[in-house]
């Protein structure tokens, strides 16, 4: 009985409270290029067809911050038709009432796929945000140019890393010499990435979603498991260095560097546990 009791509570904080704990994790890292610079990302949404005063409280947080960008790796909408999720037209209109400096710029996910890449991106650009399928766009933030690039999703797309880079300024030795920002729903492009990218934006794998203690994940979404799931990630030559989240994390060249965010929704089962939604504040220094 006692078994049975624990297993019906866990149950219910698992689908009634974890998954509404929306954190707001900040972390502080360094790039002299992009000194100055606080971004936000906020990624798979799923929104469900009553989501809509939790959608509000995701605004409201995401300008609280005051961002200079906001940036996305897509899934918008749940599940696989339009009966299970919260309409884009809705989802676009509030998600539209997001304020930032130099605007909202996203990649699109599967789920938005299977909705309809055409519907999705033309809603989302007709309430000013910005959908980068295997293209970049240059800005100008206080003297110093960032290109934001966006590939297609792996499932549904076909995701091209290198016509998401054209027009990038190059230096003498044909390297990328300004800062790039590369957003790919699914973390599992990253090993694809030159390491001339400056930062990789993922989502997709949502951390898990249900983490069981000292084993992880239950499933990942990713054809490397628990690798890419969640959390910041630095690779050289393939080889994963460790990385001490509690100080400024360091940019370097011929280092590539990932970070995959838990995610807002859930997909598939509708529980979390171990792994809470978040938004994350990326601030340079």
């Amino acid at each position: 009985i006692i078994f049975i009791i624990f297993c019906l509570l866990l149950a219910g904080y698992s689908y009634f409270i974890e998954p509404n704990r929306l954190e707001v994790n900040r972390y502080v890292v360094q790039d002299e290029q992009l000194k100055g610079v606080k971004i936000v990302f906020a990624s798979d949404f799923h929104v469900k067809p009553y989501g809509q005063k939790r959608l509000d409280t995701i605004v409201e947080k995401i300008n609280a911050e005051n961002p200079d960008l906001v940036v996305s790796a897509g899934d918008f909408v749940c599940g696989h038709t339009h009966h299970s999720t919260m309409p884009i037209e809705q989802i676009a209109k509030t998600l539209g009432k997001i304020k930032t400096k130099f605007g909202f710029y996203t990649s699109l996910g599967n789920h938005d796929g299977w909705y309809g890449k055409d519907e999705i991106t033309k809603n989302l650009e007709d309430n000013g945000i910005k959908v980068l399928s295997n293209s970049n766009i240059s800005l100008n933030i206080r003297g110093q140019k960032l290109y934001i690039a966006g590939i297609e999703d792996y499932d549904t797309g076909k995701p091209d890393i290198y016509k998401a880079l054209n027009g990038v300024e190059v230096d003498e030795n044909g390297r990328y010499n300004k800062p790039v920002i590369m957003l790919s729903h699914t973390p599992d492009m990253f090993p694809k990435m030159t390491d001339e990218i400056t930062l990789v934006l993922a989502g997709h794998c949502h951390g898990g979603q249900i983490r069981i203690p000292f084993l992880g994940p239950i499933f990942t979404a990713s054809r490397y498991g628990d690798k890419y799931a969640k959390g910041w990630k630095q690779e050289k030559e393939g080889e994963m260095i460790k990385i001490d989240t509690s100080k400024p994390i360091k940019l370097q060249k011929d280092i590539s560097t990932l970070f995959v965010t838990r995610g807002i929704g859930v997909s598939i089962l509708p529980f979390r546990f171990n792994c809470p939604p978040e938004i994350n504040v990326i601030e340079f220094q």
